[in-house]
């Protein structure tokens, strides 16, 4: 249940104008538990993925900016709203079953506050909302403590360590973190 010391956010669809968010989140800190940062090409095509996944309309999923909103004492100086990071949901199938799989990042200067289980916690609603699976799953890596902390705030399941790829071509040991969606 979410208390006053919960970050407002509010998730946008990805668009053509968050290449440069993207750019930032594809810094070596934050690409550390995915392989490390990818190249200009990979990242464009990413970001085309993205923008047509949020486009297509077919209940595939959808990826989506993660803006802070201010509050309290933070709006009375006047701050803005800020692009904190990604978050978005897609089908993937695990362990014979059509599910959605979910991913985030989030900007260093906005981690530690909250905002990506903030986040996770909307994308949730928002798969749980188009009604077609059963689950969604998160696959950190079993050695990133702090988005496996986030899928546990989130109200996610632990499922166990599993051999994952991510991204193609690059094995990892990810913890699988399943959230039930309610009947699709």
């Amino acid at each position: 249940m979410d208390d006053d010391r919960t970050p407002a956010v509010r998730l946008e669809p990805w668009s053509e104008g968050d290449a440069e968010l993207l750019h930032a989140l594809n810094a070596p800190e934050l690409m550390t538990h995915l392989g490390g940062p990818e190249s200009e090409e990979a990242l464009a095509r990413r970001h085309r993925r993205y923008v047509d996944l949020t486009a297509d309309g077919t209940r595939a999923g959808r990826m989506f900016r993660i803006v802070l909103l201010p509050t309290g004492a933070v709006e009375a100086t006047g701050a803005a709203e800020a692009a904190a990071g990604a978050i978005g949901f897609w089908d993937h199938e695990w362990a014979g079953e059509q599910v959605y799989e979910t991913g985030w990042a989030v900007l260093p200067a906005f981690q530690g506050r909250g905002v990506a289980t903030a986040a996770a916690r909307a994308v949730a609603e928002l798969a749980r909302a188009e009604g077609l699976h059963r689950h969604l799953h998160a696959f950190p890596s079993v050695d990133h403590p702090a988005s496996n902390a986030v899928c546990r705030a989130a109200g996610f399941e632990l499922m166990g360590p599993q051999d994952f790829e991510y991204p193609p071509g690059h094995p990892i040991r990810s913890n699988d973190w399943r959230l039930d969606l309610g009947k699709p």
